[in-house]
């Protein structure tokens, strides 16, 4: 979780939402990324997006079979849904996210039944760490707000 941290902070260095992903596969590192939204111009450039892609081209597969994706913050319904197909093996996420959480928070799709696959997840390892960057840039993008109104 501490490399997933360390892509948060790019993204954070970048003006992106702080979120960072690793993906391991036999021990090792075998994707990192973290959200490229706003540089990007992407809406799916998420940070678990970019990191299949990245563990796709590693494995030269679209199966992350034996994979474990650590993510700073829970995975949204697009994501959960990309981590699904890809049949990764394994989720650890730190923050929850009680908006948009599809591990489990406001829905399950890495463990719905309807699905061919499931996913075991692991959530809120080194929670603290990780929801202190997410608020810490969403109170800087107030602050800033409110700023700029002022005129």
């Amino acid at each position: 979780m501490k490399e997933a941290l360390r892509e948060a902070q790019k993204a954070f260095d970048e003006d992106e939402v702080p979120v960072g992903a690793v993906i391991v596969h036999q021990g090792r590192i075998i994707a990192r990324a973290h959200n490229q939204t706003r540089t990007l111009k992407d809406a799916t450039a998420h940070a678990e997006m970019v990191a299949i892609t990245q563990a796709a081209a590693a494995l030269e597969s679209e199966r992350l079979l034996d994979a474990t994706l650590y993510v700073t913050l829970e995975p949204c319904a697009m994501c959960a849904g990309a981590l699904v197909l890809s049949r990764v093996a394994a989720i650890i996420y730190g923050a929850g996210d009680p908006k948009a959480g599809a591990c489990g928070s406001v829905m399950n799709v890495t463990n719905h039944p309807k699905l061919n696959h499931r996913i075991p997840v692991t959530g809120g390892v080194m929670a603290e760490e990780c929801g202190r960057i997410l608020a810490f840039f969403f109170e800087q993008k107030r602050a800033d707000d409110t700023g700029s109104n002022m005129n």
